[in-house]
């Protein structure tokens, strides 16, 4: 790997981990996987905390730190630690009025960096229609965005969007995640300009990055590819890797990451 720096023609190594709960997470290993990781940026999702939570085994020497807690004690949220100040940083989107805590929105220099939970549309389908209108509105704020700068996205999208990113494609067609509708607003972004950094790179590999905690789902490999780094078309040539990190624990999630030059 190039020697890790800020300026033209380095390579940047990123992070995304939903931990399913920080304050479980850091008691599971969250802290030896961000030291081994050495990345330049780490999104967090699913924090499940308020910034009144924080202690100081969640703060690291040499690292800001952004958070954008859920109104609703103990549910979503998203963290980003970056080693480089941020020129500025949006939380939110424009339109979405719910204060779940769902999207931080970094920028610098040569790139906008954006972290996302994506909303899941439950059993039944039940808040899918508010997951069509909050795509919606995440799809303008990404478009917005790359119009200025190019843009990196990640996060848990809660979709697996290809019959490849899932075990068991043909039992879970009306499930969340997996829904037509669901895959179709992946489509719909990807068409807007942007690119799945592992499926461009990995066209035939099979990754998951999700397990239920039910029927041994992990050890069987019973997964879902739902954590994502999407990146503008215009630098998936500056892509040199995409990761999926099968073997880190801690969570239901496993860690994703890219390698990029800029």
């Amino acid at each position: 790997m190039a020697e890790k720096c800020h300026t033209e023609d380095c390579e940047m190594k990123l992070i995304s981990w939903n931990v399913n709960g920080l304050r479980a997470c850091m008691k599971k290993g969250f802290a030896d996987f961000f030291a081994e990781a050495d990345a330049d940026i780490f999104a967090v999702q699913e924090t499940k905390m308020q910034e009144d939570q924080l202690d100081e085994s969640m703060e690291f020497s040499g690292w800001y730190r952004y958070m954008n807690s859920a109104e609703r004690k103990g549910y979503s949220g998203t963290m980003v630690y970056t080693k480089q100040k941020p020129l500025q940083v949006l939380y939110e989107i424009e339109g979405d009025v719910t204060k779940e805590g769902r999207v931080i929105s970094l920028e610098f220099e040569n790139f906008w960096f954006v972290c996302a939970y994506v909303p899941n549309s439950k059993d039944g389908l039940a808040r899918l229609p508010y997951r069509m209108e909050w795509e919606d509105m995440l799809r303008k704020h990404l478009q917005k965005l790359d119009n200025g700068k190019p843009v990196i996205y990640t996060g848990d999208l809660n979709v697996a969007h290809e019959e490849i990113d899932i075990r068991n494609p043909d039992t879970n067609h009306m499930n969340a995640g997996f829904s037509d509708e669901e895959r179709q607003k992946m489509t719909e972004l990807l068409g807007a300009g942007f690119r799945d950094t592992f499926r461009t790179l990995y066209p035939d590999t099979v990754k998951y990055s999700w397990w239920s905690y039910r029927f041994k789902a992990r050890e069987r490999n019973t997964g879902w590819r739902i954590d994502y780094f999407l990146v503008s078309d215009r630098i998936m040539d500056q892509v040199s890797d995409a990761m999926i990190y099968t073997d880190i624990l801690g969570s239901d999630h496993c860690p994703v990451g890219l390698e990029i030059s800029f």
